[in-house]
């Protein structure tokens, strides 16, 4: 099978950053070992040397991913790779790439993977539109855009039975049937970032808390400062805070200053640590050992976040608020509704060793059946 896997890279220079190249740079190796012939488009190539690479060029900002995704490269690419699926991990994409498959005399599957989704729902089933698309109101566009590329595509996968949920929800509201076309393929764990729980020692009456997770205000960040003051101040709680992107474009700060601002705050909190792994995936590795528990983001429209999948694959027991993916992942334990149970669990977690080991178990239990090999096997089996 010759599948051609189109990537989007909106962090080129912060590719640690970038959980959809770490996603790709783990499923392609695997999905060569599985027997298919993959070639990654992608402004940077995936470390295995086995994948083919075909170079492209990054868009300038999020919406051109969404809405100008370049036909005539299209065109060209599939001409050259003849692909028999392509994989669209811009949904916005699919229709353009049908247009492109047309033009090219090219007969191949379109696999949409819906790495992100501009909207979530309420639990009262109101849907919310994803902050982060709709600036100057183009979130309703990119609804539309997104729900035009659900239509174009041959199958849909998706992270969670959360993200399903919520796709086939709004592929409804959009007049879009997805009849048989989705499918849950899970991302795999970083092979790097593997730690069996047996030898975890538990904190000793006082632990440190790791937030991993990009710092724009539509992650929840100003609700995660107020959390980490109220953890520092009433538990035996210290935090390192992630930097994920370092120095941003000026391009990048234009259209959102919220995480060069959030992050001002958190370094002037006590208690608070700043630390980088400055791309490095061991010293990345080690910060997470360094650690005792992740923090979950407060994103509302979470399907998924390969932020938690890392702490609990290192048995890191992961602490969230009950929303989206993390109340269907995280062990209900470990879930919070208020500031007040929060500081509670941490409690626990500093100061009971059994109830932080058996934390710690579950949570690297919870990531087992994500290696490569096995998201691989049912990525290709959707794909069929």
């Amino acid at each position: 099978m010759r599948v051609l896997y189109l990537l989007n890279v909106s962090n080129s220079s912060q590719l640690s950053a970038d959980s959809g190249y770490t996603f790709a740079d783990l499923l392609a190796p695997a999905l060569t070992d599985a027997g298919a012939e993959v070639t990654v488009a992608s402004p940077v190539p995936v470390g295995d040397p086995r994948v083919h690479f075909a170079p492209t060029t990054s868009p300038v900002t999020k919406y051109r991913a969404r809405f100008d995704p370049g036909v005539n490269a299209l065109v060209t690419l599939m001409r050259e790779r003849q692909p028999e699926v392509v994989v669209a991990n811009q949904i916005e994409a699919a229709p353009a790439i049908r247009a492109a498959l047309l033009e090219a005399g090219v007969d191949a599957l379109i696999a949409g993977y819906c790495h992100y989704l501009p909207f979530s729902f309420t639990d009262t089933g109101a849907l919310e539109l994803d902050p982060a698309m709709d600036d100057r109101g183009l979130g309703r566009s990119v609804l539309l855009a997104f729900a035009a590329g659900l239509a174009a595509c041959d199958r849909v996968l998706v992270h969670s039975s959360t993200a399903a949920s919520w796709t086939t929800a709004a592929a409804a509201r959009t007049g879009v049937d997805l009849g048989d076309k989705l499918h849950i393929v899970p991302a795999p764990r970083d092979v790097r970032l593997v730690r069996a729980p047996d030898g975890i020692l538990p904190p000793q009456g006082r632990a440190t808390g790791l937030y991993n997770h990009r710092l724009y205000a539509h992650y929840g960040t100003a609700r995660f400062t107020q959390l980490a003051r109220r953890l520092i101040a009433d538990a035996p709680v210290r935090l390192t805070v992630m930097d994920l992107f370092g120095t941003r474009s000026p391009e990048r700060v234009r259209l959102d200053p919220s995480p060069e601002r959030h992050l001002e705050e958190l370094a002037a909190t006590d208690g608070v640590t700043i630390a980088s792994d400055r791309g490095d995936r061991i010293r990345y590795r080690n910060l997470l050992a360094d650690a005792h528990f992740g923090i979950a983001p407060f994103r509302p429209g979470c399907p998924w976040s390969m932020s938690v999948i890392d702490c609990q694959a290192m048995g890191l027991p992961v602490i969230g608020p009950r929303t989206g993916w993390l109340a269907e992942h995280i062990d209900n334990e470990l879930l919070f509704d208020t500031d007040e149970q929060a500081v509670k669990i941490a409690e626990r977690l500093a100061t009971e060793s059994e109830f932080y080991l058996l934390h710690a178990k579950r949570a690297f239990a919870s990531t087992a059946d994500l290696t490569p090999a096995a998201v691989a096997a049912r990525y290709l089996e959707a794909v069929r």
